[in-house]
């Protein structure tokens, strides 16, 4: 089973969000500070306007949307998955389910793309 396009996406935005700063965008400051439509923020109903600029960036991955929002519990799931399977000296992935070894293999390719952007 491959993952569809847009939940490898998702996974690899979760990824370097997460590496990021999250400081800025908690959804109540960016509430109370009025940003919510200027990001783009996916939980309102009226975010899907036709102006396409990019709102939140990292490395080589960019969104036209609030990450929050866009970033999806498996993604974070699968994201906690890959790190918790780090933590264990990357065991053996044939014990794994396919799904999970698929998003291992994404992960690690970011991982040692951050590995090797950090030493360069």
């Amino acid at each position: 089973m491959r993952l569809e396009r847009s939940r490898k996406k998702k996974l690899i935005i979760a990824f370097h969000f997460q590496l990021g700063n999250q400081a800025a965008w908690k959804c109540d400051a960016c509430r109370r500070n009025g940003l919510e439509s200027k990001r783009r923020c996916g939980w309102r109903k009226d975010s899907s306007d036709s102006l396409q600029q990019i709102v939140w960036a990292r490395e080589r991955v960019s969104l036209t949307t609030c990450p929050t929002s866009y970033i999806t519990a498996e993604s974070l799931g699968l994201l906690e998955e890959f790190q918790a399977w780090k933590l264990m000296g990357a065991s053996n992935v044939f014990d794994l389910p396919a799904r999970l070894v698929e998003a291992i293999a994404i992960l690690e390719n970011e991982w040692t793309l951050e590995k090797r952007n950090a030493q360069i």
